[in-house]
C-alpha cells in the first residue's frame, strides 16, 4: 500500500508555490502618463487643489450650522492657543496640535493632563486640512471639526474639563464676553459655541504646496520621480481611499484587508508574540481595535504626512518608506519594490505645505 503524503508536506509545498508565482507570472508594466494625463487623471478623481483665497475656501469649507466670519475665525484662534481650555492651564489646542511642526506633536501617544498619556496609545492627528474630512477621530465617531474640539477639551486625559467648568472660566473674561456676544445670541459664552469659534478657525487651516501648483498647470512644481509615485499612486488603487482634496479622510475602512500565512510561517523562526497577537502588521500597543472594535479606521490625511511621523494609530512605525510597503502589501495587496517606495515617498513630499494666510 502506497504512504500518503504528510499533510504537513503538502501545506509546505502549496505555500512555496504561492510565495514563487509572484516571481514566475509576468509583471504587467505600469501605465505612463504624460503630465496633462497625469493631472486630469488625478483632477477626474476628485483630487483637487486647495483653495486660493477667503471667497474659494468658503466655497469649499464653510459650514451651514455654523458660518464662517472673519470676527469668528479670530475667536476661534485665540481659544485655539488659549491654556484655560486645560484644568491646570497648561495646555491649548496647539499643545498637540503644533501648526508648524505637521499639525500633530510627532509622539507615538498623545500626552495630555499631568503628563498622563492616551490610554489605547493613540497619536494626535493632524489638524492641517482636517475641516476637509468627512469624519474627525481615529475611529470617525465626530461627524466634523466643530463635533472634535470638544473632545480632547473633556477628555480626562488630555485637558479634563467639563463644558460647565469652561463656561464658568471664561465667563469671568469681559474681552471674551464681548467677543461672543457680537457673534452668537446666548447672553452667555457657551461650551457649544466656543466649539463652533474653535471649529471655525480649524476650517481655515488649509495647506498648499507643489502638489496644488502641479495640478494647477505648472509641470515643473513636481520631480519626475514625484510623477511616477503620483502614477503609482493611482494606478495601484492608493486613490482609492486617499482622495478628495485633503488626500484622505474621506471614508472609514477596514485596516489590514490582507493577511499572509508566510508571516506566520516566519514567525515560527522568529517568534515575536507581541505580533503574532496583534492584528496589524506592527505591535498592537495600547489594543485600540478602531470603530466598534472592527479594525475600521478613519483614512489618514496624507496632505503634510511627512512631517507627522511616527505613523498609524499607535505611533508603531516610525519611517514613511515602511508605511508605503506596509500599505502596497496589506491594503492593495502588491507590495512595492524599494524603487517604487521611493517614487511614493517623492510623491508625497509634494503632499507638504504651507497655511494659506486666508
Amino acid at each position: 500500500m502506497k504512504k500518503l503524503i504528510h499533510p504537513v508536506t503538502i501545506t509546505f509545498l502549496v505555500v512555496t508555490l504561492i510565495i514563487t508565482l509572484q516571481f514566475l507570472l509576468p509583471k504587467r508594466s505600469i501605465e505612463k502618463f504624460s503630465d496633462e494625463d497625469l493631472r486630469e487623471a488625478a483632477l477626474s478623481r476628485d483630487m483637487s487643489p486647495v483653495p486660493k483665497n477667503h471667497e474659494a475656501l468658503l466655497k469649499v469649507i464653510d459650514n451651514p450650522e455654523n458660518p464662517m466670519s472673519r470676527e469668528k475665525i479670530a475667536l476661534g484662534k485665540e481659544l485655539f492657543f488659549d491654556t484655560r481650555l486645560s484644568r491646570d492651564q497648561s495646555i491649548s489646542c496647539a499643545s498637540c496640535h503644533n501648526l508648524k511642526e505637521g499639525g500633530d506633536d510627532n509622539l507615538p501617544t498623545a500626552i495630555g493632563f499631568h503628563g498622563q498619556a492616551n490610554p489605547f496609545h493613540l497619536n494626535s492627528p493632524t489638524v492641517l486640512n482636517a475641516a476637509l474630512a468627512k469624519a474627525q477621530f481615529w475611529d470617525g465617531r465626530a461627524k466634523d471639526v466643530e463635533e472634535q474640539a470638544g473632545g480632547p477639551v473633556q477628555a480626562p486625559f488630555e485637558m479634563n474639563m467639563t463644558p460647565r467648568e469652561v463656561e464658568e472660566r471664561l465667563n469671568k473674561d469681559s474681552n471674551y464676553i464681548t467677543k461672543f456676544k457680537a457673534l452668537f445670541p446666548e447672553e452667555k459664552i457657551t461650551f457649544e459655541n466656543v466649539r463652533k469659534a474653535i471649529g471655525a478657525y480649524e476650517r481655515t487651516l488649509l495647506t498648499r504646496g507643489s502638489y496644488d501648483r502641479f495640478l494647477e498647470g505648472d509641470n515643473s512644481a513636481i520631480s519626475a520621480a514625484a510623477k511616477r509615485g503620483m502614477t503609482l499612486f493611482i494606478v495601484k488603487g492608493c486613490k482609492g481611499c486617499h482622495t478628495g482634496m485633503s488626500v484622505g479622510g474621506q471614508s472609514i475602512q477596514k485596516f489590514p484587508l490582507r493577511n499572509y500565512f508566510s508571516d506566520f510561517v516566519g514567525m515560527i523562526f522568529e517568534p515575536d508574540l507581541r505580533i503574532k497577537e496583534s492584528p496589524f502588521p506592527f505591535i498592537n500597543q495600547g489594543g485600540f481595535l478602531g470603530r466598534d472594535n472592527t479594525l475600521k479606521f478613519r483614512v489618514p490625511i496624507l496632505r503634510n504626512i511627512t512631517k507627522t511621523a511616527p505613523y498609524f494609530h499607535n505611533g508603531s512605525v516610525e519611517k514613511l518608506e515602511e508605511v508605503v510597503r506596509i500599505m502596497s502589501k496589506y491594503q492593495i495587496g502588491n507590495e512595492f519594490t524599494p524603487e517604487q517606495i521611493d517614487d511614493v515617498v517623492a510623491f508625497l513630499k509634494t503632499l507638504e505645505g504651507e497655511l494659506v494666510a486666508y
